[in-house]
């Protein structure tokens, strides 16, 4: 494949003579035959004298080829190559009066990690205001940040923090005037928010749990090493935030080789981004590394995904790699689709840099830039298949994949509750519904990480963990956070533990319905019909809302998917199993959310019926297909009188059992909940249990 790397073009604007719009640009690498040769360079310098400014001197090189008409850009594209390194015109609009910035400003911000919002429950005007979402590879939060940001989010935001299906905090509310205030404390308190959202590598996933295990360490080391190697370099977000203080800290120098190295073409020779150059990548990209069995980061929903190969002796060799995850689509429009990750190949340890470069810049040459619809790395990987892929990265790598190794079976690991790290300390994993850290929640956890001295690290399921404990603190930690509605996992309700929601409502300009503030009262409702049917109240699946059908919450990997497609209103996602391995499928459209008991009563009743030993709720419904279980929504009467005696044998009558379901709705539960203890000494004295079936 010939490479000829784009002219750079110093261009001042003739009747402008002011410097700040003078940009340079990098029209990117143009792939035209099957071996790497370099082009000749082209030079234009355009000058301009203010006394006579149409007067204008060239110095051309020869081309090697006639010039070649640019194919369609999206916008976007062209904001991109316009923006000096996305820094114009974000630098004046944030100084401006204005509440809001332009259209060109609201995209570059996104590459500062931040999107502009309004309030979409006001009406008779729009009040704007700005999230800022933090970029923390691994979800490692030290001591510092933590309590920065909780101060940050009283003095600036809304009150609350959200953690994300990514490892990161998001800070909702900021005010346009407080903008540069918030981001340079960030930058100053060990944080930052570059690159957390646009058109580049977003936060890297890591396992959260701080394990002091060689595999665990050494693929948080690798998410951190990944994260550095692809974080633009070109300073636009210290310009813009901090004057051009650069507060960075050092990079290990296999980082620094890797991204210098331009031996197989994969740079932008003497531009200050050599990896991205003007454009950057065709959308986000997403990343994150794992161990074998620990599917924590659900690692197939990736554009690329890195797990950690290791000898008998537990010392890590290499890498499997996945590529082509995603979960993004638009509704009735199939040629949009969430997509899992497929093998691509094995490197040596010592290689991960150069593949992880490779995969990146054949996504940045031949990904889409005209239709933002289909500019992820999936929709590459779809039109092109894997052993083409394969071709063209590894031309950018210099070498052949191996295969992947064997591994084994993936599990979803929560890491909720109290672990041993494995160099003495404790960690504990705390439940946080919504990711949504408010309130007493809130002032606990400050009360706590402040007093200790702790650091933390975030899960991409939207909870917390808090690493470094003593042993003696175990107990005064437990009776604070139990205060603050911290409760230990035995004490939550199993359905909650593994569901997540996107923020939706009000805040979110995509959002079609709620998702965030609609799954409470979704999952009360879900409990309540598994209690009617008679499953379990140890018993879940996978339950995960989101207002849209960008996916933000992976909602097409649960058991149970709810995507917004209209006012109240859902498709319904049926397929994906607890380790988060399979694909969901759509079942419904456009299910009212008032309606959502028609059907999820019937599977729910028929899963517990005609279920296999253990059998989850997605691999029951992969078994039995969609036309059955289509058939047990629309044949469904109600559960049989017979089986509802399971209910009533809990109690002494129906009556007694539709008052305690009365005071259990009072008290905002359900009966079951609310007669647990009566359930518990109702089963230990029936032997084995059997009046439970």
């Amino acid at each position: 494949m010939t490479t000829s790397f784009g002219a750079a073009i110093n261009i001042a604007v003739a009747d402008d003579p002011n410097p700040k719009h003078q940009i340079q640009k990098f029209t990117g690498l143009k792939s035209t035959s099957n071996s790497l040769l370099l082009s000749r360079r082209l030079h234009v310098f355009q000058s301009f004298s203010p006394s006579n400014p149409s007067s204008i001197v060239r110095a051309v090189s020869t081309p090697a080829k006639p010039a070649v008409v640019e194919p369609k850009r999206s916008k976007v594209e062209i904001f991109k190559e316009q923006s000096n390194f996305i820094r114009y015109p974000l630098n004046e609009e944030i100084l401006n009066d204005a509440p809001n910035i332009n259209e060109a400003a609201t995209q570059l911000i996104k590459f500062h990690g931040s999107y502009m919002q309004y309030d979409r429950d006001e009406r008779g005007g729009r009040s704007y205001s700005f999230m800022l979402r933090t970029k923390n590879p691994g979800g490692e939060v030290p001591n510092r940040l933590y309590l920065v940001m909780d101060d940050l989010a009283d003095q600036f935001g809304i009150g609350t923090l959200r953690l994300t299906t990514r490892q990161t905090f998001q800070l909702h509310g900021v005010l346009k005037k407080n903008l540069k205030t918030v981001m340079s404390t960030i930058i100053k308190n060990m944080g930052s928010t570059l690159g957390a959202c646009g058109d580049l590598n977003r936060n890297v996933l890591a396992p959260a749990a701080p394990f002091a295990k060689k595999d665990y360490m050494f693929a948080k080391q690798t998410a951190d090493n990944i994260a550095a190697l692809l974080t633009p370099q070109s300073g636009f977000y210290y310009d813009v935030w901090v004057d051009g203080e650069k507060v960075m800290t050092a990079e290990p120098p296999e980082v620094v080789k890797a991204r210098n190295d331009n031996s197989h073409g994969t740079n932008f020779p003497d531009s200050p981004e050599p990896i991205y150059g003007t454009q950057f990548l065709p959308r986000k990209f997403k990343i994150a590394v794992t161990v074998p069995t620990d599917n924590s980061v659900d690692i197939f929903t990736n554009d690329i995904g890195v797990v950690v190969v290791s000898n008998e002796d537990g010392e890590p060799q290499g890498f499997n790699i996945y590529v082509g995850g995603g979960m993004g689509r638009t509704h009735r429009m199939e040629t949009t689709f969430p997509r899992l990750a497929e093998p691509l190949g094995y490197v040596p340890k010592e290689d991960i840099l150069y593949a992880v470069k490779a995969i990146v810049v054949t996504q940045r040459e031949h990904g889409r830039r005209d239709d933002r619809r289909y500019s992820r790395l999936k929709y590459l990987l779809s039109s092109w298949g894997i052993e083409k892929f394969r071709s063209v990265t590894e031309q950018y790598y210099g070498k052949k994949f191996e295969l992947c190794r064997e591994l084994p079976e993936w599990e979803f690991k929560s890491y909720l509750g109290w672990h041993e790290a494995g160099d003495g300390s404790l960690f504990c994993g705390l439940h946080v519904d919504n990711g949504r850290v408010k309130g007493a929640m809130k002032k606990a956890l400050r009360e706590v990480i402040e007093k200790y001295n702790l650091n933390v690290r975030l899960t991409p399921n939207q909870n917390i963990i808090l690493c470094n404990i003593r042993q003696a603190w175990k107990r005064p930690i437990t009776i604070v956070l139990a205060q603050g509605g911290l409760l230990q996992p035995r004490y939550v309700d199993p359905l909650n533990l593994t569901a997540m929601a996107c923020p939706a409502f009000p805040l979110c300009p995509l959002a079609i319905t709620e998702a965030e503030r609609g799954i409470p009262d979704i999952l009360k409702r879900v409990r309540a019909i598994f209690e009617k049917v008679g499953l379990k109240y140890s018993e879940s699946v996978v339950i995960r809302i989101t207002g849209c059908p960008n996916g933000c919450a992976r909602p097409y990997m649960a058991e149970l998917g709810l995507v917004g497609d209209g006012p109240n209103s859902y498709q319904i996602w049926l397929g994906g199993t607890p380790n988060q391995t399979s694909l969901a499928k759509t079942f419904k459209d456009k299910v009212k959310v008032q309606d959502l008991e028609k059907v999820l009563e019937p599977l729910f009743f028929h899963w517990r019926r005609k279920r296999q030993s253990k059998e989850s709720f997605g691999d029951f419904t992969n078994r039995m297909g969609f036309e059955k279980l289509g058939e047990f929504v629309e044949k469904w009467e109600g559960i049989p009188e017979s089986s509802s005696r399971y209910n009533l044998k809990l109690f002494a009558d129906r009556e007694t059992y539709e008052a305690m379901d009365a005071l259990a709705s009072i008290q905002d539960k359900n009966a079951h909940q609310l007669a647990i203890e009566v359930v518990r000494n109702y089963v230990a004295s029936q032997q084995n249990g059997k009046s439970m079936d």
